[in-house]
C-alpha cells in the first residue's frame, strides 16, 4: 500500500502566514502540520509516499527532504494548478500502479493515528474507505449517508445536510478509483471533487466503507484552527527537559517540553507549553498553551494560548494572548490583552 499526501494549494484562509510560506509547514506545538500525516502513514506501515505539491514545492522539498528522516521514501508530484482533491489524487496514478493508496490531506491533524483504519481497509474487499467525524455544522463539508458501515453517497456542502457525518481528510482507495477520476468533469467551482469520485465508485457498484472516528480532528485552514490544534497537540506532550537546556530560577506548573539549547532565566511556565531549541526567555510568564519556536527571544513578557514561530523577538509585552507570531518577527511593547496575527518578517512596536 502507498500513501498520497496533498501538500499544494494557496492557503488563502491562513494568510498572512501563507504569503511567505506553505500552509502545511506552519507549526503547531513546534511541529509543522505536514509532519502529522506523514508520520501517521509511516506508523501504519506505509513508507512509499507521494507528496503532491504546488507553487511552494521548493519550500516543502527543503523542509521534508527525501523522506529518510521519517523512515519513508518521498516522490514529489507537481500539481500546477489546485484543481481539487480528486485531481491531485489522479496525478498519482503512475505512482500508485497496481497498489492501493491512502490519501491524506496535508493540512489536517487527526490524533490517534490511522493504523486501525489502514488495517481494516487492507483486510476488506471494498474499493474505497473514508474516515468520518460527527460535526456540529456539516454544511461546510462533504456529508455522508451511511447504512451498515457502508457509504451510500456523499453530498458536497449541502444546505440541508442528510446527517452530521463529515468526510474528513483521510481516504483509502484501490486502483479502480483512477478510472473513475479519469471520467469526472469539473464541478461548478472548476474542480474535480473527491465526493464525485467516491460517488462514482458507489454508483459503479463498488463498495466504500465508512469509519466514524471519535478522535480529535481539525482542518488547520484558519488561525483559530491552528490555535485549537496547538492546544490539542500540547495536551499530548510529555513533560521533558533536554539535558542541554539551561534553566536558571523561575518556576514550572504542568507539562513543559523544553528542547536542546533553550535557556530560561527567571521564567514562570504554566503548562502545557513547548519551548524550541535554542530559544532564550528572560523574566517571562509563558502559558498555558504556548509554543515558542526555535531560536526565539522573549523578554519581560507574558504570553498565553499562542504560537510564536522560530527566530522571533518579543519584548515588554505584559499580556499577549490568542496570537500567532510569524518567523523572524519583532514585537515590542504590545499592550496587555493584545491579540496579534503577524506574518513572517513583521514588526509591531507599541508606544514607548
Amino acid at each position: 500500500m502507498k500513501g498520497v499526501v496533498l501538500a499544494g494549494g494557496k492557503g488563502s484562509r491562513l494568510r498572512p502566514f501563507t504569503y511567505s510560506g506553505a500552509k502545511q509547514l506552519v507549526p503547531v506545538a513546534n511541529i509543522p502540520v505536514l509532519h502529522f500525516p506523514v508520520r501517521q502513514l509511516v506508523d501504519a506501515g506505509i513508507t512509499e509516499i507521494a507528496l503532491v505539491v504546488g507553487d511552494t514545492e521548493p519550500q516543502i522539498r527543503s523542509a521534508m527532504g527525501d523522506g529518510s528522516a521519517f523512515g519513508a521514501r518521498f516522490t514529489y508530484i507537481r500539481q500546477e494548478t489546485p484543481l481539487g482533491i480528486a485531481h491531485g489524487l489522479g496525478l498519482c496514478r503512475d505512482f500508485a500502479g497496481a497498489e492501493p493508496v491512502v490519501l491524506y490531506l496535508g493540512d489536517n491533524v487527526l490524533l490517534g493515528g490511522i493504523s486501525t483504519f489502514v488495517e481494516r481497509f487492507a483486510g476488506s474487499t471494498a474499493q474505497g474507505a473514508v474516515v468520518l467525524k460527527e460535526v456540529e455544522d456539516p454544511r461546510a463539508f462533504g456529508v455522508a449517508v451511511v447504512e451498515h458501515e457502508r457509504l451510500k453517497r456523499v453530498v458536497e456542502k449541502p444546505t440541508q445536510p442528510p446527517s452530521n457525518l463529515a468526510v474528513i481528510g483521510v481516504y483509502a482507495f484501490r486502483p479502480e478509483v483512477f478510472e473513475v477520476i479519469a471520467a469526472l468533469r469539473p464541478s461548478a467551482r472548476g474542480e474535480l471533487e473527491i465526493a464525485d469520485a467516491i460517488n462514482g465508485l458507489i454508483n459503479a457498484g463498488l463498495g466504500v466503507e465508512a469509519t466514524v472516528t471519535s478522535a480529535y480532528w481539525i482542518d488547520t485552514g484558519k488561525m483559530e484552527d491552528m490555535l485549537s490544534a496547538n492546544r490539542a497537540i500540547l495536551d499530548t506532550c510529555a513533560d521533558a527537559t533536554d539535558p542541554a537546556a539551561h534553566i536558571i530560577g523561575g518556576s514550572k506548573r504542568g507539562v513543559a517540553a523544553i528542547a536542546s539549547g533553550a535557556r530560561l532565566e527567571a521564567c514562570e511556565l504554566i503548562g502545557p507549553v513547548a519551548i524550541g531549541a535554542g530559544a532564550e526567555l528572560r523574566g517571562c510568564r509563558i502559558g498555558p498553551y504556548v509554543a515558542v519556536g526555535s531560536g526565539s527571544h522573549i523578554e519581560g513578557s507574558a504570553i498565553r494560548n499562542s504560537i510564536v514561530m522560530e527566530e522571533s523577538f518579543i519584548t515588554a509585552c505584559p499580556g499577549l494572548e490568542d496570537s500567532m507570531i510569524g518567523r523572524f518577527t519583532v514585537v515590542e511593547r504590545a499592550p496587555a490583552g493584545a491579540r496579534l496575527t503577524l506574518g513572517d518578517h513583521s514588526r509591531f512596536e507599541g508606544p514607548a
